[in-house]
This record gives structure tokens, sequence and C-alpha cells, in this order.
């Protein structure tokens, strides 16, 4: 009976009191952990209180603890698995991205777990499939009769579309949450340019769509896959969806082309669709995976411009001072000119880059510039939302510095790696750049962006598989007299 007793309270321990005294310890670890000192390490689980404490602001507090690092590198053991090596380096990065790229792929952990929704896509792949992707995209990025056709649709999605609504808004005195507009006007040309295929997502009634609505829950839900094992029913279902339109999308538009000849193969799609050795499962990841930079680099990166030049009104008296200079329809050429804007664009993703943090595997044993010894299976990720704020590589940036008479006085890509660099430099930069800057001139010469929240308005930066303002950003829209 006693041996009973013993043996129930011990279960009685076991069951209640010890989780509520390891819970007591992990708060009061956090607490001290969720500082700006370096995190400890502990036998076993690492720095795992330190990792917990600070999940909901993960990209600030890894800038903090870098920014305390000599080298600018932090090795973080976690409870499982190797330690992953975190750096803000312009030398490690360089090394990772260019001079030993063969030895740092993104990796089959990271690739398998967005294989069902970015399947084998450029973004989402290593070795010579990303080789293959990455010369057929190459060629068609730089054909001149692509970079017209993405031209012509920016201008009419913002005069038919964008335009008209900032007008109502402005009239009405109303808010709206400009984020959510930039993402529809992003969804809607990306989609034109990659598919042909017109979502109408930026209505005048702001509707949601099917597709556009799964595209952003796999795209925010993927994310969470990284620290849960379990798949999630909305997750396969958006996943699902997503892929399944882009099908439909196929098919349609391999019928088109059988009507068409090969001169009026404008997106992206046709002109994949033209070249008889790929299959349907491959044009389908290459170009979900252009739609997903598409949309939430551009938008991502407009949301805080906005916000960041609504702050600045000398910055905005500059932008104001380039419009006048360039013509009333501006284009290619002109958006080479606009040397003041591109500055602010590029300031402005240097605080709040569309792709915070990028995560690469070591293929073998290597060692970093800075002595920092990297094992094979190791992930190593370099951080452009922490170099951005390193002090040592920025201090305080004047625009008007950064810029010339005729030129945009620009960082090496390994300082300011925000577009990637090596071998896997964006693509679309160029083509990006020419979409915001004539979203810019043609929001900024026509309006004012307030925030409807004047005081105590203090947005966050979240990421997902890229980053975003927490919730909205609501503005009032002024006309300029």
């Amino acid at each position: 009976m006693l041996d009973q007793l013993g043996f129930s309270i011990s279960w009685l321990i076991l069951v209640f009191i010890l989780p509520i005294s390891i819970i007591f310890i992990i708060r009061i670890i956090s607490i001290r952990s969720s500082s700006t000192k370096l995190p400890k390490s502990y036998p076993l689980i690492g720095s795992t209180f330190a990792i917990l404490s600070n999940k909901h602001r993960m990209n600030q507090w890894m800038a903090d603890v870098l920014q305390q690092c000599a080298t600018r590198t932090f090795v973080m053991r976690g409870f499982v698995g190797p330690a992953r090596v975190w750096t803000a380096n312009p030398e490690n990065v360089k090394h990772i991205l260019q001079t030993q790229f063969p030895n740092y792929p993104k990796g089959e952990m990271l690739t398998g777990i967005l294989s069902d929704f970015l399947g084998n896509g450029i973004f989402n792949t290593d070795g010579n499939n990303w080789k293959l992707q990455r010369k057929l995209a190459s060629h068609e990025f730089n054909t001149k009769s692509l970079r017209k056709f993405i031209e012509d649709v920016v201008k009419i999605e913002l005069s038919d579309r964008l335009i008209p609504i900032l007008e109502t808004t402005a009239d009405q005195n109303s808010v709206l949450d400009l984020q959510d507009i930039l993402q529809r006007f992003a969804f809607d040309n990306i989609c034109k340019i990659s598919f042909g295929f017109d979502p109408a997502y930026l209505s005048p009634s702001l509707d949601r769509t099917e597709f556009a609505t799964a595209f952003d829950d796999a795209t925010r839900l993927s994310t969470r896959r990284f620290g849960y094992v379990l798949p999630f029913k909305k997750l396969r279902q958006a996943i699902l969806t997503v892929r399944e339109s882009a099908r439909k999308l196929v098919k349609k538009k391999q019928q088109e082309l059988k009507k068409k000849s090969s001169v009026e193969a404008t997106d992206l799609l046709s002109r994949f669709i033209r070249d008889d050795d790929l299959d349907d499962d491959f044009v389908i990841d290459i170009v979900i995976s252009f739609i997903l930079a598409g949309q939430d680099s551009t938008s991502a990166a407009l949301t805080w411009f906005f916000w960041l030049v609504s702050c600045h009104p000398n910055v905005e008296r500059g932008i104001l001072e380039e419009i006048d200079e360039i013509s009333d329809q501006p284009g290619y050429e002109d958006a080479k000119e606009m040397v003041y804007i591109h500055a602010a664009l590029s300031e402005s993703m240097r605080l709040y880059p569309p792709v915070p943090n990028d995560s690469k595997q070591a293929a073998g044993d290597d060692v970093l510039p800075d002595g920092t010894n990297i094992k094979k299976g190791m992930r190593v990720i370099y951080s452009p939302y922490a170099m951005g704020r390193m002090d040592n590589l920025w201090g305080w940036l004047d625009i008007d510095k950064a810029t010339g008479k005729s030129q945009f006085v620009s960082r090496d890509p390994y300082t300011y790696p925000v577009v990637v660099a090596g071998p896997r430099m964006c693509l679309g930069k160029e083509m990006s750049f020419l979409q915001m800057k004539m979203l810019v001139v043609e929001i900024s010469r026509r309006f004012q962006v307030v925030p409807a929240e004047v005081t105590g308005f203090e947005p966050v930066f979240v990421s997902f598989l890229t980053s975003k303002m927490k919730g909205e950003f609501p503005v009032k829209i002024q006309r300029r007299i």
C-alpha cells in the first residue's frame, strides 16, 4: 500500500510539478535572454531558451546579436540537429554566394519542405536543374520584347485600376490599407507577366479571389513548417488550389498558342511553352516561383518605401523634384535616369529587405574568411536585414550622398545582398525597379500618402517566405495642389 502511495506521489511530481518547474525556469531564462546580450548556450538544449523568447522578433534579435559580435558572425546551437551559423559579414557572404558557391546549395532539407508548393522551381532547386532554369529565364529576361510587355502591363494597371482607386479614396477622405492595395497591384502585374492571365485582383470592390487567397495562404503557412513537422490541412488545400489553377492556365495557354504565331507569345508562360522539351510540371514550377518573387518582393518594398517617405519630408521633396524633370508617362529609358528615386528605394530595402534572411546548407567542410569552422550539413544563414543595420557597414546614410549628378552610387552586392549576389543574383532586378519606379512616379506626382494614424503608429516588420508589415498599413490619400 505504501509502495503504491509512493509510486503515485512520484507520478504526481513527474506529471504536474516537474512541467511547472520547467515552465518557470524557461520564463526566468527567457526574460534574461530577451536582452541584447549574446544568447547563452546550455548542454543538450543549446540556446533554445533564447530562441523561443525571441521568436516573435527573430530578425531584430539576430541583428542585435550580430552587431555585438566582432566578426559579425554567431554560431547558434539549438535543441536538435547541427549548429547554425548566422552572419552579417560581407567577406563571408561573398565566400558563400560567389567564391565557394558550389559548396553552399539550398540543400535537401529546405527544398524538401517547400517542394509541394514550389516544386523544383528556380528558387527551390540546386544543381543542373537550377542551371537549366537559370539559362532559360536569363535569356527571356534579357529580351526587349519582354521588357516592353512588362512596361505596357504596368502602365495599364496603373491608369485603369490603381490611380482611380486612389482618386476615389482621396475624394471620399477615406482610409485604405496601402499594403493590401500594393499586393493586389503586384499580383495582377505578375500574373499577367507570368501567365498572360488577368486575375483582376485590384478591382474597385477589392474582393478576394480564390487563386490570390490560396497563393497568400500557401506563402504564409509554408513558413510555419520550418518550426513544425505535421502538415496543415489549410496549407495542403491552398497548395492544391494554387497548383491546380496553374495547371489549368498552362493547358489553356497551350490551346491558345496553337492558334497563334510565336510572335504573339509575350508572357513568360508562352515563351516557356514554346520549348517542346519542357513538361507541364517544369513550366508550372518555374512560373509559380516567379509569381512568388514578383508579387511579394515589390509590394513589400513599396509598402515600407511609402512609410519611410512619409516620415522624411526632405526625401519626398527630392523625389518630387526628380519627377518634375521626367516625361508624363515614364518608361524604361526614363527609369534609368531616376537616380534619386533609385537611391530612395534602395535605402528603403536596405532597412526593410523583401527577403530578410537566406539559408544555405554546407555540402562539405569549410572555413569562412573570418575563421568560422563549417562542418558538412550545417546551415549557414546570411542576413540582409542585419547587414542593413550594421554600424560598421553603414552608419547614417544620407540619400543625397548616395546619388551623383548622373548615377546611383551603389555598394558592392556582398555588403548589400538585398537582391542576392553571385550566380543566383535576381534575374528580375531591373524589371522590378522599373515597376516600382513607374508606380512611385504616378502616385507621387498626383498624391501625398499620409499614414492614417499620425501619432503612435509604429509598424512591425515580419517575415514569411518574404517580408511584410504586420497587420495593415492604413493611409489617407491627399491630392497634390
